[in-house]
């Protein structure tokens, strides 16, 4: 509040009472030199706040570069809508003339409602980009893809018997079981992670114990990108094939070291392949996977997944139950569920931050319309002495708004577009489908309060008598 408020006060601190008394209004000035390097380490202690007290800073600080980066693009085209604007031809209706006029007049304030609209407006289109992706990809991509169980705790001694259980009430259910063991990366290139002083950046794979297992044959949903899989019946020193992104996060490449610890075991491995997993999926997925042999030996149990037909889940489980009762069955749907219901939680937040950056900005709108009163009862009075009627002046204003709101319909289309498809495509890796309309009829609600505030805000400029009017000017 502080720092906004310093240039209005330094403003009306300059403004001599003989020029308030002659009610006129000097140019404005820059402020003082004072002024600027008091609002310049303000800006710098709202910047220290959010980085400081932040959980990620280098998030935080990315964060508040791309929102004064948005601003000033915002700004930027803002006073290009006003050159722009000024340069077209004029119509020959003249509400139409006049409408366009208002908006790249000297005064006008387009620019600023561009930066302070267009930010809101922007994250709304964006919030309903990714929110309507997300959905699809948890409504029709992913449950598509899934399986229907996920089986844990299964021993290997059990393996048929827990197939005969599926099978029995789902004959046609596909099951895909993969050994399955614990351990955690200790060493990269014969370099201790605990002697590291910082992991590398997207380092996820070092931080704790994963699950390992081993294939003799290139796992599913998996694609080698680089090296070769070893042979079926490969049984020399241990290999292991990494997840592309992964190593590129360790700086890890082919020919290059891991140690590996298993129950407390280190077990040496040269990576011999990357793969490009597909997480989309849900199946059972694998970041570090061994060659056959050496690592056979230590103790494992044994991971299942269960594609059925839907409708068999409820007499799978129990079957299973039956059967084999220290099995636990996750059913793949209530993860999707609890996914769904997570990502709801924080669609309602980022809902609620668009809002308050709304309300600032017609908060903004207000003001803009407050200290352009005096000018529109001006217009209004002149215009109404021409012969036009109270409907006429305020279907100009309208017309005003609704051109103001076309631009910012525009400009939060395309920058919330390109921001919600980065998020999409480049943080969540998924496919880029948003539902158009459930985007527009976001952004149109939001239009329709901004043109309802503005042709409000312009009823009082109507009921201004001519005479006093006049006689103030």
């Amino acid at each position: 509040a502080l720092l906004f408020a310093l240039p209005a006060l330094a403003r009306a601190r300059a403004i001599p009472a003989a020029t308030l008394l002659r009610d006129a209004v000097s140019p404005q000035r820059w402020p003082p030199v004072t002024v600027i390097a008091a609002m310049t380490g303000l800006l710098a202690a709202l910047v220290a706040l959010a980085v400081l007290t932040a959980s990620d800073r280098a998030l935080a600080l990315g964060f508040v570069g791309a929102v004064a980066g948005l601003i000033v693009l915002l700004w930027l085209i803002g006073i290009a809508t006003r050159v722009l604007l000024a340069r077209l031809p004029s119509p020959r209706a003249p509400l139409f003339r006049l409408a366009l006029a208002n908006l790249h007049r000297p005064g006008a304030q387009t620019d600023r409602l561009v930066v302070a609209l267009g930010l809101g407006f922007s994250l709304f289109v964006a919030l309903a980009v990714i929110d309507t992706s997300l959905s699809a990809e948890l409504t029709n991509t992913a449950p598509a893809k899934a399986p229907r169980f996920f089986a844990i705790d299964l021993q290997p001694d059990d393996a048929a018997s827990f197939r005969r259980a599926v099978t029995a009430t789902a004959p046609d259910a596909r099951i895909e079981a993969v050994p399955s063991l614990r351990g955690s990366i200790v060493a990269l290139k014969g370099v201790r992670v605990a002697d590291m002083k910082t992991l590398p950046e997207g380092a996820w794979v070092l931080r704790g114990d994963r699950t390992l297992t081993w294939s003799a044959g290139v796992p599913p949903r998996n694609d080698v990108v680089a090296g070769r899989w070893w042979s079926a019946d490969y049984r020399g020193p241990p290999l292991v094939s990494l997840e592309d992104r992964a190593a590129q996060a360790l700086g890890l490449k082919i020919g290059d070291q891991i140690t590996v610890s298993v129950l407390g075991v280190d077990v040496p491995a040269r990576i011999a392949a990357l793969r490009r997993i597909d997480w989309g999926g849900l199946g059972l997925n694998f970041a570090i996977v061994f060659s056959p042999g050496y690592i056979e030996e230590a103790p494992h149990s044994l991971l299942a997944s269960v594609y059925a037909p839907p409708g068999r889940d409820s007499a799978i489980a129990r079957r299973v139950a039956d059967a084999l009762p220290s099995v636990t069955m996750i059913r793949v749907g209530d993860v999707i569920g609890q996914i769904g219901a997570v990502l709801s939680q924080v669609a309602i937040a980022i809902r609620v931050a668009a809002l308050v950056t709304v309300a600032a900005g017609i908060v903004v709108l207000i003001g803009a319309i407050a200290a352009a009163e005096r000018t529109r009862r001006y217009d209004a009075v002149v215009l109404k002495l021409l012969g036009a009627t109270a409907r006429q002046v305020l279907a100009a204003q309208a017309i005003e708004y609704l051109l103001l709101s076309i631009i910012l319909a525009i400009v939060a289309l395309i920058v919330g577009g390109v921001a919600g498809w980065y998020v999409v495509i480049g943080v969540f890796d998924l496919g880029f489908a948003p539902d158009w309309r459930v985007v527009t009829m976001t952004l149109t609600v939001a239009l329709v309060a901004t043109l309802g505030i503005g042709v409000f805000g312009s009823l009082p400029a109507l009921r201004a008598r001519p005479a006093e009017t006049l006689r103030a000017s």
